[in-house]
């Protein structure tokens, strides 16, 4: 099942499932979805009657920032597992998700990036920020986009702190923003600075500087079939697994 299946990301699970040979879409949701069709699917508006109908094994949710814990909540109590690519959880989101899952006996994969090539971008930062600490993340994103910063600019961002060991201060104590937020918001010790403009779907690099020299690593996504490997990838696993999973470098 796909929630949310009329919005871009779920549109294209939806054409994606529908090619894969060991699945089988079974149910479409989207809450405007009352007499309309995605891919020749009928959408259903309620995904708990989709739910009680159809009765699937995973269902892969991309809605919004404010209705995925409602629908969360909806989903885990039917016994159903869980593929997540709606961002904008909080810590106590993701403690709430966990006992949900562990609750109600089902796997929640929870992705801020299916890309590939953004997982391996965030590892290859983990290793750089061990020797070279001072770091800023800049995330770019279509206008439309409703949180900021990114889901995978807070993952990087804490995977950044981890590897880096704790705090660490950046620019000058004395510095002055005669703008306020002109340097973007702050972790631990890194600034991030988040773009919506059109063009993007989804961007991000992370800059590092040292004593005269600089590295640059930076991850684009071009169009939204790059987030699909991993999307089947989360459904393929996560209907083996329990419990929260949180990061697609999690199940590679």
């Amino acid at each position: 099942m796909v929630n949310g299946a009329l919005g871009k990301m779920g549109s294209t699970v939806v054409r994606t499932v529908l090619q894969q040979e060991d699945m089988e879409l079974i149910s479409a949701v989207d809450v405007h979805g009352a007499g309309k069709t995605v891919e020749g699917v009928p959408v259903d508006a309620s995904l708990e009657e989709a739910l009680i109908r159809s009765k699937p094994d995973v269902v892969v949710d991309f809605t919004r920032p404010d209705v995925v814990m409602d629908s969360l909540r909806i989903i885990t109590s039917h016994g159903v597992n869980a593929v997540v690519g709606t961002t904008g959880f909080s810590p106590e989101d993701l403690e709430e998700v966990k006992g949900l899952a562990e609750k109600n006996g089902v796997g929640v994969l929870i992705c801020p990036n299916f890309a590939i090539g953004a997982v391996l971008m965030m590892k290859a930062a983990e290793e750089i920020a061990k020797y070279l600490p001072q770091v800023e993340i800049i995330e770019l994103h279509h206008d439309q986009k409703l949180d900021a910063p990114s889901g995978t600019a807070m993952l990087t961002a804490q995977k950044l702190a981890k590897a880096r060991g704790g705090y660490v201060a950046q620019g000058r104590e004395d510095e002055t923003e005669k703008l306020a937020h002109v340097r973007g918001g702050n972790y631990e010790g890194m600034h991030i600075h988040s773009v919506r403009l059109p063009g993007f779907v989804a961007s991000q690099e992370i800059i590092f500087g040292s004593m005269g020299e600089r590295l640059v690593i930076r991850n684009d996504s071009i169009n939204r079939d790059c987030y699909m490997p991993g999307v089947m990838l989360g459904c393929r696993t996560m209907v083996k697994r329990r419990g929260l999973v949180y990061g697609l470098d999690a199940i590679l």
